[in-house]
């Protein structure tokens, strides 16, 4: 594979692993891991990707000088962004609009200008929150559950398909990255452009870094590791909502059927996760880390809702499977446990970290 893939947010959970992935299996590609060390253990991973022989290259999205260091590129994956769904709600929108929207631009046009290829990791929070909060769904004795009459389309008990409605307010994390999926389509209409975009669930796995409002169940497991406090918040305090994850490993062997059959996907979005089978809710993941862990902590219950928040979310990868063989292979409980190894295994340095 003679290949030159510059992955942007490349020191991030996604970034990082994707380019060690890639490294493995194309030990003669150069892999260029481009990343500004902005959140917190990012810079971690430097030594794990130069021992890789993986190039790393300190700089931001945000400035289009710096990525004219990355030189000659055949493939983009951009996997850069402020990925908390709560980031501008509170506070200036300022730096998640700068990085996931018009740092992606600057990455389309850099890929446009070497004529490279661009997958373009999205996120299933492009669809509004009022709409989603109108699922309809029934309560049960450990999780809420899509029900199977609805009046909404592109919802069932399979999950959420690309047929959702769009319209709407999603918070300005899933409006910075769904005005970037609009300009994808652009630059596939007017420039020819080769793109694919993926609208990932809850990606998860070993070496993420995990917080309250992004990567959340790195942060569950580690906080049963560590004996720290969490909470149920929402809902009634019950722990009830559902999200489906994908261990990164699962999203990787997606990527690379794409990457190695790129016309039959590109100019296509789709929608990618655990789906149903892979899906937990909060009390269902505390249960989980429990019998992994073996420690029982002290979970309060916040019967408010926060803003941005969801009761249940599952994705139909229903679109992907009609083009691809591709289906999760890691259950719930194996990617808890690979997590648990992982923290078992560094747990000096991720202590402060996700304690």
């Amino acid at each position: 594979m003679s290949e030159s893939i510059l992955i942007t947010g490349g020191c991030g959970f996604a970034g990082s692993n994707l380019a060690l992935f890639l490294k493995r299996d194309y030990p003669s590609a150069r892999i260029v891991a481009f990343d500004n060390l902005r959140r917190r253990g990012s810079e971690l991973n430097i030594p794990r990707l130069l021992q890789a022989g993986i190039e790393f290259i300190h700089g931001d999205i945000r400035n289009k000088e710096d990525l004219t260091q990355v030189g000659e590129i055949t493939l983009l994956i951009e996997a850069a962004a402020e990925p908390s769904v709560l980031s501008g709600i509170d506070s200036s929108p300022d730096y998640v609009i700068d990085t996931n929207l018009s740092g992606t631009l600057n990455c389309l046009d850099y890929a446009s200008r070497h004529k490279a290829r661009f997958i373009f990791l999205s996120t299933s929070r492009v669809y509004p929150i009022a709409d989603l909060c109108r699922i309809r769904y029934t309560d049960g004795a450990t999780r809420f559950s899509i029900a199977p009459a609805q009046d909404i389309p592109g919802v069932s008990t399979s999950g959420i398909a690309e047929n959702f409605p769009i319209d709407g307010a999603r918070s300005f994390y899933g409006a910075s990255k769904f005005a970037s999926e609009l300009f994808i389509r652009e630059y596939i209409e007017f420039y020819g452009m080769e793109a694919i975009i993926n609208r990932c669930g809850v990606l998860t796995g070993p070496w993420q870094m995990g917080k309250v409002d992004q990567g959340v169940v790195v942060l569950w497991l580690a906080r049963h590791y560590f004996k720290a406090d969490l909470s149920y918040i929402g809902y009634g305090g019950t722990g009830h909502q559902v999200r489906d994850l994908l261990h990164i490993n699962d999203l990787y062997r997606l990527l690379k059927m794409q990457m190695e059959d790129f016309s039959r996907f590109s100019g296509q979005t789709f929608n990618v996760g655990g789906g149903l089978d892979v899906s937990v809710s909060l009390a269902e993941l505390s249960t989980l880390c429990e019998q992994i862990t073996g420690n029982t902590i002290n979970i309060r219950k916040v019967a408010e809702n926060r803003s941005a928040d969801i009761p249940v979310y599952i994705t139909d990868n229903s679109k992907i499977n009609s083009i691809c063989d591709w289906a999760p292979e890691n259950s719930p409980q194996m990617i808890l446990s690979d997590i648990f190894e992982w923290i078992k295994a560094h747990e000096q340095s991720v202590k402060k970290l996700l304690s």
